[in-house]
């Protein structure tokens, strides 16, 4: 007989739909003093694995030169029986090339702003110009818990 936990996992399929769905990571790393530091984020989705653009010189890019593991959040839902989600744990690899940079930079503005194909003209200078101060960071999971309480069936 499966447990609940197994029963209500996300398969791989429905992680990548509620990682590809979603707007908002909060990444926990380790701050200064040992304590938690958790930042909600903007993302973006990489074949399934979540990448940030962030300042080279915040706390979090700090916490994480420091120690590079992280735990990220994704969860979704109001009522108790339509809570979703997943946590992360990962290695962050941090990118500083500037080509790498920029080009998350433009998967980020494209995927937070309706309607937007591409960045071109005056927004591609001022993208540039931001990214020569901000580093890519990718988190490849090592180990992935999820949770989909509408497979609960109504029973808790």
């Amino acid at each position: 007989m499966a447990s609940r936990r197994d029963e209500i996992k996300l398969t791989e399929e429905e992680q990548r739909e509620l990682i590809d769905s979603q707007r908002v990571v909060v990444v926990g790393s380790h701050g200064p003093r040992g304590w938690p530091h958790l930042m909600p984020l903007w993302y973006v989705p990489r074949d399934g694995e979540i990448w940030i653009y962030t300042y080279a010189k915040s706390q979090k890019v700090r916490n994480l030169e420091r120690d590079n593991r992280a735990t990220l959040l994704i969860e979704t839902g109001h009522e108790y029986n339509e809570l979703r989600g997943l946590t992360i744990e990962a290695e962050a690899e941090i990118h500083r090339e500037f080509d790498e940079v920029f080009a998350l930079a433009q998967e980020l503005t494209v995927r937070y702003t309706e309607g937007l194909e591409s960045v071109e003209g005056e927004g591609r200078s001022v993208l540039e110009a931001q990214a020569r101060k901000r580093v890519a960071v990718r988190f490849p999971p090592t180990r992935v818990a999820s949770w989909d309480h509408s497979k609960l069936g109504g029973t808790y």
